[in-house]
């Protein structure tokens, strides 16, 4: 047996589907934490990639998924 090694399929991080997902903000009320992520538009499930703690965070998600706008959920 091979543990770690197996035929796992790898799903791309840094793609997603413009046309099924909305690039978002969610932001807690009550700690301050802010993640981004993507709403599926079919379920509203909001799926979460990254956490930004800074403003250099923020422009990291923006530039690795090419996004110019994100929607504020909390």
């Amino acid at each position: 047996m091979f543990f770690g090694k197996g035929n796992k399929s790898k799903t791309d991080d840094t793609a997603y589907n413009k046309s099924a997902e909305t690039p978002a903000l969610k932001c807690s009320i009550c700690t301050g934490e802010t993640t981004a992520g993507f709403i599926d538009n079919a379920t509203g499930k909001f799926r979460d990639v990254m956490l930004i703690r800074t403003p250099a965070d923020l422009e990291t998600f923006k530039q690795t998924y090419h996004v110019e706008e994100l929607k504020k959920i909390y």
